[in-house]
């Protein structure tokens, strides 16, 4: 198998050069996990913010919406449904604590949650936004779903 690991961020370059210099970084870290660099496996796993195991150690109630890509049209349709989206919530306010994405396409869905944690979303914030139909982002909307209520394709 071969990996490639890259910093995730199209401006890396200035970023890599001012961390470099030991200047101070002016980008917003929290929305990604430790490593903040993204891996290229197959299929693709991403994983902003906090694992399960990291929210349970927390002592936090919290809730766990799952869309497994099976159940999604667009993936269905280009024969690639291997995977599944996973959302963590924070049982009293909604607020997302983790996304993990597992996909052959999942860096390119990553960014709705990066953005979301960044702002302090909920997990209805996410699934209330419309999803063009069928994409594959409609899955992260189910899962976001799941952690309160019901998926619709489900």
């Amino acid at each position: 198998m071969v990996m490639l690991c890259l910093l995730s961020e199209t401006r890396n370059t200035d970023l890599s050069a001012d961390w470099w210099c030991g200047l101070e970084i002016k980008w917003l870290w929290q929305a990604w996990p430790e490593e903040r660099v993204t891996f290229f496996l197959e299929p693709f796993p991403t994983r902003p913010l906090k694992t399960e195991e990291q929210v349970k150690a927390l002592g936090v109630e919290y809730r766990v919406g799952k869309f497994p890509f099976l159940a999604n049209s667009r993936a269905k349709a280009i024969d690639d449904a291997e995977g599944l989206v996973k959302v963590l919530a924070e049982k009293e306010t909604d607020k997302i604590l983790g996304v993990h994405i597992m996909a052959p396409n999942a860096g390119e869905l990553i960014h709705e949650a990066a953005i979301a944690l960044q702002y302090d979303a909920s997990s209805e914030d996410i699934a209330r936004v419309c999803h063009a139909h069928p994409t594959m982002s409609e899955a992260l909307k189910e899962a976001a779903m799941a952690t309160y209520d019901k998926p619709i394709h489900m």
